[in-house]
């Protein structure tokens, strides 16, 4: 009985250590519930950081989407971008759509927004250019009535592989269930810089590719510089959409993973704790 008391206080110890490793404090919050400090904004048509229409701000702990001082949509699309680039991580967000649609919103953008990993930066963008070039992880809701994913992939000058093949379709069906009414979703993003990409809504996984790569259209304006067909993508910026409907987030948090990218021994150790907390 000595030795099996041991054993299972020698275990407890070892499974609280490794629970340390992807402890509150390793995380890092983009999103810090009270300001936008350590972001960028671009919105089509005006020039970096003016933040028109006050479309992006923080209410009530939340960062929210907005267009109450819009008079109409007026492919006015934007995206605030975290000033950092990343390359190897966990990202999860939650996000959640209220009220309706601007108008002039196209009828593609109800309940719509997203998430673009490994993009540009918010600087490299021209002023009238709608997207960046990046890998669209993107957040939908439900109509009340009809099956609509959400946790896709959208792919603004990119393309990507699934299964072996370069897959130059904009947008990717993703297996999750449809989200109707004002709900928070729960979704993830797992980058594992070039070699594979997971989409992850409430813990299941959803959609995997790998080898994203600049390539294919579903982008206007950008620098030509920048499109350099078959170039793999192994870092960037991470963004938030505003597509026309408003939606808040209230947690945008990242788990870096690239000190372990270089050891699968540890990465998997890291990414089994992150799976299982």
């Amino acid at each position: 009985m000595k030795k099996v008391l041991t054993a299972l206080f020698l275990l407890a110890g070892l499974q609280s250590v490794a629970q340390q490793e992807i402890a509150p404090n390793k995380w890092l919050k983009l999103f810090n519930g009270k300001d936008l400090k350590d972001w960028d904004i671009k919105i089509t048509g005006h020039p970096l950081n003016d933040n028109f229409g006050n479309t992006f701000r923080v209410d009530s702990g939340q960062l929210k989407v907005c267009y109450d001082h819009y008079t109409g949509f007026n492919d006015q699309f934007g995206h605030i971008f975290y000033k950092k680039n990343f390359s190897a991580y966990l990202l999860v967000v939650e996000y959640k759509f209220t009220g309706d649609q601007v108008k002039g919103g196209p009828g593609w953008a109800y309940r719509n927004s997203g998430v673009m990993l490994h993009g540009q930066n918010a600087a490299s963008m021209t002023k009238e250019q709608d997207f960046p070039v990046s890998l669209e992880e993107q957040l939908l809701g439900g109509n009340g009535k009809d099956s609509r994913s959400t946790a896709n992939l959208c792919t603004p000058g990119t393309n990507v592989v699934m299964n072996g093949k370069l897959i130059t379709d904009h947008c990717i069906s993703s297996t999750s269930k449809t989200y109707h009414g004002d709900v928070w979703v729960h979704v993830e993003a797992l980058v594992l810089r070039d070699s594979v990409i997971k989409h992850i809504v409430d813990k299941d996984t959803v959609l995997v590719y790998n080898k994203p790569q600049i390539g294919g259209g579903n982008v206007s304006y950008a620098d030509p510089r920048l499109l350099q067909t078959g170039k793999l993508l192994k870092e960037g910026t991470i963004s938030l959409q505003s597509e026309s409907h408003p939606v808040a987030f209230r947690k945008v948090e990242l788990f870096d993973l690239s000190p372990y990218i270089n050891d699968p021994v540890k990465l998997n150790r890291i990414l089994y704790l992150l799976q299982h907390r």
